[in-house]
């Protein structure tokens, strides 16, 4: 029997904990936090979106593109959904996003906690990992209260974010240690900082659109849904969705701009044509309500006053350079990016352990052998909906059943 210590208690600890205790191995889970899954309780707003069955590739992101999907195919959606059934959760479907049917993500960790103890596996909480050190027979695991000795060890000590909930980074340290490379870690899913002082008029506001970043004369990255406009910026789903992106190229020292479009669904030309049509409609109104019942009242304002319009100016007195000037801040008002909010901020990081020096259908080190990551430690992040646990899932569960197995007897060496 295989003796192997799992280094986190995670959505990717707990599942590579499971898998490894049902594959036969004796399993040792480490974790500094007082209770395990700490940060699953978060997940959802607290109602754990554990994953979507609306999957490709394009939902993930790394330095080694291909990779995340040759993990996610191998333990899928449905995979996730039917293991979650057999713990006792019972799946509800949002438009593709699945929760528990009770909507508490608590019921996730009282889930994996019977499991664990149902197959025997020992829990170590408030236990610090200190060191790894490779043997010839195997690994000897330093902690906080002493020592142990395991055949495999599997690194799920997640990311930087979120750090109130336990993520620390120290699995980063943990794997440079033992060889390997770390992609530059950057927050992903966060908010964005913009240079503009007009934001502070608008804080508050929601409004359906789409954000699209720029850099270099291209776009970037682009997404649509509920924009979130703050004192500091832009935040809401599409924001985070493409904040990763971000992350990197202010990484790169680029400039970057955002364009904020606040009717998706029009051309400018059909923008304009629009307004035109409205400026006689009630031609009286004065053109601080010209814009009233199409959006916020706070971006009205804001878009007369970019526009240099007097607010008592007449609708039906709006020259078509006026409406041109609406228009086009409809459509595309730019802002300058000038950073994301911290890692206390972000669901997420992008960047980690380099994942060229893994193998996506074992997760073991091709460095180190006997050694094995999951979860957020790695250089991969998903989009909102689901796709970081389903990644955490789908990674612990290939790390646990093959660090239990009788493989991983290979030498290693650097890719």
């Amino acid at each position: 029997m295989k003796k192997v210590a799992v280094i986190g208690g995670g959505a990717s600890g707990l599942m590579a904990s499971v898998a490894a205790a049902k594959a036969g191995a004796e399993v040792v889970l480490i974790e500094h936090n007082d209770r395990i899954g700490k940060k699953i309780l978060s997940t959802g707003n607290g109602r754990c979106n554990f994953t979507n069955i609306r999957q490709e590739p394009a939902c993930y992101h790394s330095g080694n593109p291909t990779y995340p999907w040759s993990v996610v195919e191998r333990f899928q959606a449905q995979d996730i959904i039917s293991f979650f059934l057999e713990l006792g959760i019972y799946s509800r479907n949002r438009n593709g996003y699945l929760y528990p049917n009770s909507d508490q993500a608590r019921a996730v960790t009282d889930a994996f906690e019977m499991e664990l103890a149902r197959l025997g596996v020992e829990v170590r909480l408030k236990t610090e990992c200190r060191g790894i050190t490779p043997g010839r027979k195997g690994f000897t695991v330093t902690t906080g209260s002493g020592s142990l000795r395991a055949d495999r060890v599997i690194l799920c000590t997640g990311s930087k974010a979120a750090p109130s909930s336990g993520s620390d980074g120290s699995g980063y340290d943990l794997a440079k240690s033992l060889g390997h490379r770390i992609v530059p870690v950057l927050p992903a899913l966060v908010q964005l900082r913009c240079a503009e002082r007009f934001f502070r008029s608008i804080a508050g506001v929601r409004a359906q659109g789409e954000v699209s970043v720029w850099s270099e004369g291209r776009c970037a990255a682009s997404d649509a849904g509920e924009l979130q406009l703050t004192d500091y910026g832009i935040s809401g789903i599409p924001v985070f969705q493409v904040s990763g992106c971000v992350s990197g190229l202010l990484y790169e020292k680029k400039e970057v701009t955002a364009r904020l479009d606040f009717m998706p669904d029009f051309t400018e030309e059909q923008m304009l044509s629009f307004l035109r049509v409205r400026r006689y409609v009630r031609p009286e109104k004065p053109s601080r309500m010209f814009l009233t019942g199409l959006f916020h009242q706070k971006l009205s304002d804001l878009w007369c006053r970019m526009a240099h319009i007097p607010p008592e100016k007449k609708a039906g007195e709006l020259t078509e350079g006026d409406l041109a000037a609406l228009a086009a801040r409809i459509k595309r008002m730019e802002t300058r990016i000038t950073g994301t909010n911290s890692f206390d901020k972000a669901q997420v990081c992008r960047g980690g352990v380099d994942t060229r020096e893994t193998d996506p259908a074992t997760m073991e080190s091709l460095i180190v052998p006997g050694l094995y990551f999951a979860g957020e430690l790695l250089d991969v992040d998903g989009i909102c909906g689901g796709y970081n646990l389903t990644f955490a899932w789908s990674s612990g569960h290939a790390a646990g059943t093959a660090a239990a197995s009788a493989a991983g007897n290979r030498k290693g060496g650097r890719p």
